[in-house]
């Protein structure tokens, strides 16, 4: 199994091979493969004994993260957010210190900063706009170089994707079959490219309503738009969204509080978890992606948002003074 995975990296990697290296044939292909394999590392992070995210997410995590500047990791968000003490390992299997450089909340990439160098090259960033269903693709995990982190994938859909935690992304890459270590997880492109960097496991891959387990990526369009940024000032330029500190799960057509952070915005506006939102101002939602537009079209983070929500047989109409989501973490990252 191993020796056909890297049999089908090494065909990958042969396509973006100068002529004169394809036509030495194996080997030549054998060195692409290690060189894109090169850049895929595992991520540890020792969380915040107080962290905000502990509850949902513990204080410990590990993943993956790939590297796609010299001295700088991508990675998923939520495997480093609050951290106290974050370690990156190598393919050679060499671990060195990392602190957070950057976070974007509104695509959930995190960006660790290499305090000492390690082996392996960059992956450069492809077109993850491009990508079509029925693509095949590799997905490429932390597996200590001996490859047992390798799988391939086919993409079954690309559409939106809506969290329960105030987040959306306009055209997520869903594939199958699923990898259970998928948490920074590197989709790998025919071109030895990164295409996304793993999220979550689905049960409906290949659309709503589907049962079809899978892989859900961030698209890595969405980090190539910000990665300057986010290496020169910590953070994706212009004005952060407005964020409530609510999550809400869609259910029949109704928004249903779930989850109230604490001392967040909402908590303070007198939001509980089981209320149902019924509106924003006096715009009736729906849907997630309903209620994320129209709570973010009210202007930046800092905003008051109008909220009407049901309160067991009540209809209330409450103001929420939003905040950055940066603002609400804890930790010392290094922006």
């Amino acid at each position: 199994m191993i020796a056909r995975l890297l049999a089908f990296v090494a065909a990958l990697c042969a396509f973006s091979a100068p002529a004169a290296a394809q036509d030495k044939g194996g080997p030549a292909d054998e060195a692409a493969a290690a060189q894109t394999l090169s850049a895929v590392v595992r991520v540890r992070a020792k969380i915040l004994p107080n962290a905000r995210s502990a509850e949902t997410l513990g204080l410990q995590r590990e993943g993956s993260g790939v590297l796609v500047r010299e001295g700088y990791v991508a990675t998923i968000g939520y495997l480093v957010i609050e951290s106290e003490a974050i370690e990156v390992t190598g393919a050679d299997g060499k671990s060195v210190p990392a602190s957070l450089a950057a976070y974007d909340h509104a695509s959930g990439f995190g960006l660790l900063k290499l305090l000492v160098p390690i082996s392996g090259q960059p992956l450069p960033l492809g077109d993850s706009s491009a990508l079509a269903t029925r693509e095949p693709a590799l997905v490429a995990a932390y597996g200590g170089g001996q490859g047992d982190g390798l799988y391939l994938v086919q993409v079954v859909s690309r559409r939106p994707f809506s969290g329960s935690w105030e987040y959306l992304l306009e055209a997520a890459i869903f594939t199958y079959p699923p990898v259970m270590n998928w948490s920074g997880a590197s989709l790998i492109s025919a071109k030895g490219e990164l295409l996304g960097l793993g999220s979550l496991m689905v049960g409906d891959a290949a659309g709503t309503g589907t049962q079809v387990p899978g892989n859900m990526f961030v698209p890595a369009e969405l980090l190539k738009s910000i990665l300057d940024d986010l290496i020169a000032g910590g953070r994706a330029a212009g004005a952060a969204r407005p964020w409530l500190g609510l999550s809400t799960e869609e259910m029949r057509g109704h928004l249903f509080v779930t989850r109230v952070s604490p001392d967040g915005p909402a908590d303070k506006a007198g939001l509980r978890s089981g209320d149902v939102l019924i509106g924003v101002g006096n715009e009736e939602v729906s849907s997630l992606a309903e209620f994320y537009r129209k709570v973010w079209a009210r202007g930046a983070a800092g905003v008051e948002v109008p909220l009407r929500v049901l309160q067991g047989v009540q209809v209330k109409e409450l103001t929420v003074r939003s905040i950055d989501r940066v603002e609400y973490l804890r930790g010392k990252p290094s922006y």
